[in-house]
């Protein structure tokens, strides 16, 4: 079990996290504008440009999704229910904590819902 500064320590990390996942989806809300096919700037520029826009709505939707587990994982926290797996009830390990602070699974149910995907 962790104590309350551990537990505090990782909610100012989680607040920080998400205002830098915040920050990154609303530039790529702005890069994630579609191409203007009318714009002469050339077929294999135009053809760049789409592949980037493409990149950055995908890196936009992983921050998204990102910032929904942090937001998870700051009701955790006002629950009391913070650094339990979720998945076998378990407590996550502090190091997994502090390299994730959104983390819900302990390493072994991560790694066991990764081979199953």
């Amino acid at each position: 079990m962790m104590d309350e500064s551990m537990i505090e320590s990782r909610r100012v990390a989680l607040a920080q996290l998400r205002e830098e996942l915040s920050g990154v989806i609303e530039s790529a809300t702005e890069g994630a504008r579609p191409v203007d096919l009318d714009e002469p700037i050339g077929r294999i520029s135009r053809v760049d440009a789409m592949q980037q826009q493409k990149m950055v709505a995908e890196n936009r939707q992983a921050a998204l999704l990102r910032r929904r587990q942090v937001d998870a994982a700051l009701s955790r926290i006002d629950d009391g229910d913070y650094g339990e797996c979720l998945g076998c009830g378990e407590t996550i390990a502090p190091r997994r904590l502090e390299a994730h602070p959104e983390a819900s699974l302990c390493i072994e149910c991560q790694g066991h819902r990764e081979r199953q995907d």
